[in-house]
């Protein structure tokens, strides 16, 4: 278990946390937490802005696969995969790979990268459809925190449970008032986060031994 940032070539967004904070009704809130359209190709204000592939992901990928030293045949399952970008930048750096991906939106499944699309299905990270063991790596991108405590804790735990070897999650999370403040003004869909100390504290109890890092709004 090890805090590392893997998604550090990422390109950092730009936050306005005033102007989501002001824009952020209960409306809002509501549709984005349907994780349809308005939350993947809507307004920024409901979620993404438009969540199109632009290659971002394959250094994040790349050094995965380094980090991991992961065989050209590896077993690599993303919960919460939209669309499936990172899955199919896998495929490119690994051909030989196989892939899964699990996300509760219909809207992005449906509209995933065709590469990948026949890999991906409906479901919900605290209830993977997977045997023990099943997968080399499992990544989880900013997305278990979207469920309340108890099924955030089931979710680490199924990735726990259907992962051989590795599990890189991100999640949710501050180091100081701040960075409270501002993730408090920003979030629309999160269900459970908390201090990062808090983080550490839960993953040896709840039994995740994979390793982590954060979603900072700093």
């Amino acid at each position: 278990m090890s805090e590392i940032n893997l998604l550090s070539t990422h390109p950092a967004a730009k936050r306005n946390y005033e102007k989501r904070a002001a824009e952020k009704t209960p409306e809002i809130i509501r549709t984005a937490k349907k994780f349809g359209k308005d939350f993947f190709d809507g307004d920024r204000k409901c979620g993404y802005g438009g969540f199109k592939y632009d290659g971002r992901w394959k250094a994040v990928v790349e050094r995965m696969r380094q980090y991991y030293d992961l065989p050209d045949n590896a077993a690599i399952l993303d919960v919460g995969c939209a669309k499936g970008f990172m899955l199919h930048d896998f495929k490119e750096v690994m051909p030989g790979c196989t892939v899964a991906g699990v996300d509760i939106s219909e809207y992005a499944i449906e509209n995933a990268m065709d590469s990948v699309k026949t890999e991906l299905k409906i479901g919900s990270a605290d209830k993977l459809d997977f045997p023990d063991n099943s997968f080399d790596l499992v990544i989880s991108i900013n997305s278990i925190h979207n469920l309340f405590p108890d099924r955030c804790t089931k979710a680490l735990q199924e990735i726990e449970r259907v992962s051989r070897g590795h599990s890189y999650i991100t999640v949710d999370a501050w180091r100081n008032e701040q960075e409270h403040e501002n993730l408090l003004k920003w979030v629309l869909t999160a269900e459970t986060y908390m201090h990062v100390d808090d983080w550490k504290k839960l993953f040896p109890e709840i039994g995740f031994s994979g390793d982590y890092y954060w979603f900072i709004a700093d």
